[in-house]
């Protein structure tokens, strides 16, 4: 699994090496997004942040968390844009995640994973509502956040309600 943990990195930023040329989209720069996401592997529904301080780069993150009786779960992540192409409303992207994660195992004891996140995605503004970006992506992840125990390496493909909905201040 190490193995193939480097190959995703490595791909990562491969990807975001290549695509290095300027572009021009959706003037973003300055602005803060704040949102939702569910992207997070152990299910929880996460706060997401998004702030674009270059024309073609942007830092995000995700925090989530769920605190009961029986166990305090979260899930912390930073995410990475690379804008790659525009159209008047949409903003193309590519994204990296990397997030710290809690879950329940079998035997209902808390245990930590990560998850890895490379995908490809989209951003979408209404006309006359630039303030309000709904997000899709697709790609793949590689996660250890799995109750029956071990990694996997799987396909992702995320509409807005999932992937982010962001409102830019």
């Amino acid at each position: 699994m190490k193995k193939n943990f480097k190959q995703l990195l490595i791909l990562l930023s491969v990807f975001l090496i290549v695509f290095n040329t300027s572009v021009h989209a959706a003037d973003l720069r300055g602005r803060l997004g704040i949102g939702a996401s569910n992207q997070l592997a152990n299910d929880l529904p996460a706060l997401s942040f998004k702030i674009q301080r270059y024309k073609t780069f942007a830092l995000g993150g995700i925090l989530g968390f769920r605190s009961n009786e029986e166990a305090t779960l979260y899930g912390v992540g930073v995410k990475f844009y690379r804008i790659i192409f525009d159209e008047p409303q949409l903003n193309f992207y590519l994204a990296g995640l990397f997030a710290s994660e809690s879950f329940l195992d079998e035997q209902r004891q808390v245990q930590s994973g990560y998850q890895v996140d490379g995908t490809l995605g989209t951003e979408f503004h209404f006309a006359g509502l630039e303030s309000i970006g709904l997000s899709f992506e697709m790609g793949i992840s590689a996660r250890n956040v799995d109750p029956l125990g071990g990694a996997s390496i799987e396909t992702l493909g995320d509409q807005f309600l999932k992937a982010a909905f962001h409102f830019y201040l």
